[in-house]
């Protein structure tokens, strides 16, 4: 017999319009499931039991739920505000802050039906790309404990692939969306600049950092962005919207057509050598989109070495985005006072230049790719790592960069271009670890980036993965 959470989330979705299947029936399953699994594997940082269930009640006994995931349950990343609900952006020193308000893509999904069961962990303020704080301690991998989730949006990944939410919300603002999907054998989408509003927040001025749901289906994840995907008045960038009558879920059901492909497996930043395994997934990958039709072909990578001092620069002031009081800066952990320190030695000159300094080198990298429909790399240049690879206690938090530096180097160039990108979980070593590709779309191009990455979904199924404890 087919268990719920094996199911995807629009199966779910069509059982509860159908009636075979309650709200309050999906969520009960799934609390089960954190209650059981989550203190092993960190998924997540706050269950809101009693907040779910009490919606999902309100939705039992209704005869029409419209919307492609009503009913359904999700969870929302701690990094991003949650009205009357704890949102510690992975830090001690927020420990006990919750909002007066949602964030307006939370309201969106809750319109939608969704029923969030909770906050997913995350790194302190997602500067990292590993989930790992003071608040819940490290998200696991659920193919291999002794391994990291990714990150920032590990525990949402976690999540997602341990079968304790059949969708979740996450966010990317170097990766960190791309990074976790890779780790966990999970689909994950990088949107658009302006595709999901930061509202009613203030957006970062550096346009990095975007939304953008995790997902076991390519389908699954076109539905939630269709959800997300409703500007707010006032955002700083807005991503064209889908003309009237289309949605990112009937995108994935069309046929991509025949494509051209660039490929490239170099990172920008100098002297990192990615893993065979990820050369060997990023090559079976390309194998099987020529076998679908598609056109590949090898080219230069499209940024220089210096995108990397741009991005350092950013995301150290950055790092000053949430105001701490002096009394609680001993509070927060060692790369984030490093991060922190590190940020408030750049002047205003220094970060405006680098700002300029992206922009220009993203829009070298687009004009280069411009005559190509997508764009295939590795999404990592090594495997998910022991969770203590990343430890902060016992090591210079200088060499905790570097080292993170050398697993994410392909992603964060295209939070600098804006471009989406998505994770394909197409390989696994021969232990079992999944080992992601990355497939970049034209700007603003998540319509014909998903309809291609469903067609690879179709030719070569991944959902019937599952970790040991699923």
């Amino acid at each position: 017999m087919t268990e719920l959470h094996e199911l995807s989330a629009l199966e779910q979705a069509a059982a509860v319009r159908a009636g075979e299947v309650a709200p309050v029936e999906l969520v009960r399953h799934y609390l089960a499931r954190i209650e059981r699994l989550d203190e092993r594997y960190g998924a997540f940082v706050t269950v809101t039991a009693e907040q779910a269930v009490a919606q999902a009640e309100t939705m039992t006994g209704r005869s029409e739920h419209p919307a492609p995931l009503s009913g359904v349950p999700t969870a929302i990343k701690d990094l991003t505000p949650t009205a009357d609900v704890p949102t510690g952006y992975g830090s001690r020193a927020f420990a006990d802050h919750v909002p007066g308000r949602d964030a307006h893509v939370v309201s969106l999904l809750r319109r939608g039906g969704m029923i969030s069961l909770g906050k997913t962990n995350t790194p302190e303020f997602g500067l990292c790309c590993y989930t790992d704080n003071d608040l819940a301690g490290p998200a696991r991998n659920p193919w291999d404990r002794a391994r990291t989730s990714g990150g920032s949006s590990g525990g949402a990944a976690t999540a997602v692939a341990l079968g304790l939410a059949p969708v979740a919300h996450g966010s990317d603002g170097g990766g960190s969306v791309r990074i976790p999907a890779s780790c966990c054998g999970l689909f994950g989408l990088k949107t658009s600049r302006g595709r999901i509003s930061a509202g009613p927040d203030a957006a970062e001025v550096n346009g990095l950092a975007v939304q953008g749901p995790l997902a076991r289906t390519v389908r699954d994840a076109a539905a939630m962005l269709d959800l997300m995907a409703v500007p707010m008045p006032g955002d700083p960038h807005w991503a064209p919207p889908l003309p009237a009558g289309e949605t990112f879920l009937g995108h994935a059901g069309r046929e991509p057509g025949r494509l051209r492909i660039g490929r490239y497996a170099k990172p920008a930043a100098p002297g990192i050598d990615v893993d065979p395994a990820c050369v060997e997934a990023w090559e079976h990958a390309s194998r099987l989109l020529e076998d679908l039709g598609h056109e590949v072909e090898d080219i230069p990578t499209p940024f220089g070495p210096e995108v990397s001092d741009f991005f350092i620069t950013v995301w150290g002031v950055q790092s000053l985005g949430h105001t701490v009081d002096a009394d609680d800066e001993e509070k927060l952990r060692p790369v984030t006072r490093a991060w922190r320190e590190y940020g408030r030695r750049i002047d205003g000159a220094a970060h405006a230049a680098a700002i300029a300094g992206m922009q220009r080198a993203a829009r070298a990298a687009v004009e280069a790719t411009a005559r190509y429909d997508a764009v295939l790399t590795p999404t990592l240049a090594a495997l998910p790592q022991p969770v203590e690879f990343f430890d902060e206690k016992d090591t210079d938090p200088l060499d905790n960069l570097r080292r993170q530096s050398a697993f994410s180097a392909f992603t964060s160039v295209y939070n600098m271009t804006g471009q989406p990108a998505a994770n394909l979980p197409l390989h696994r070593t021969g232990d079992g670890l999944p080992v992601g590709v990355s497939l970049v779309g034209r700007p603003a191009g998540e319509a014909n980036l998903l309809a291609l990455c469903a067609q690879v979904e179709a030719a070569a199924p991944w959902h019937h993965h599952r970790p040991p404890e699923w």
